[in-house]
């Protein structure tokens, strides 16, 4: 979209006034829109309470995704709305709704996840490096209650980044 646009869309909603000093603003999809998802995820009550989620409906592959690593434990998918130009997800296949809610049985699992997206972030070639992230509950902007581990690359990323 078009910087005109964006400042035109600002104008329209009231969060930018004629005169005002030029700040950044939110455009639908943002940091705002998963903020926003992940609050009305908290509020559904999708922490784990027996309601398949999307990522467990990719894993039975009732919904399609681009797939690049799977075995036993995990599967790695390509991000629907890519925050960087690299970006995918290592998931486990045991759905573990957040990191929080993590024990010492879980310590193998965790460790194999990690490895999991270091291969992959080598094999998409982000060998300058990249960002794991993993959001934790609704201050944490998680809006998917299933582990997920996001690799962002391909481009310098800032700090502090939240």
């Amino acid at each position: 979209m078009a910087m005109a646009a964006v400042f035109a869309r600002a104008l329209a909603r009231g969060a930018l006034r004629p005169g005002q000093p030029l700040r950044c603003v939110s455009v639908p999809g943002g940091q705002d829109g998963e903020v926003g998802k992940a609050q009305r995820a908290a509020a559904a009550g999708e922490k784990g309470g027996g309601q398949p989620t999307i990522f467990s409906k990719i894993i039975d592959r009732t919904i399609p995704a681009t797939i690049l690593y799977e075995d036993d434990k995990c599967l790695v998918f390509r991000d629907v709305a890519p925050q960087a130009p690299v970006h995918f997800l290592v998931i486990p296949k045991c759905p573990i709704p957040r990191i929080s809610h993590v024990g010492p049985q879980d310590t193998e699992l965790l460790g194999h996840l990690m490895v999991v997206a270091a291969r992959t972030a080598q094999a998409e070639g982000l060998a300058d490096g990249y960002r794991l992230v993993i959001n934790d509950g609704k201050h944490g902007a998680q809006s998917v209650y299933h582990l997920h581990l996001h690799v962002l690359g391909g481009r310098q990323m800032g700090w502090p980044p939240g």
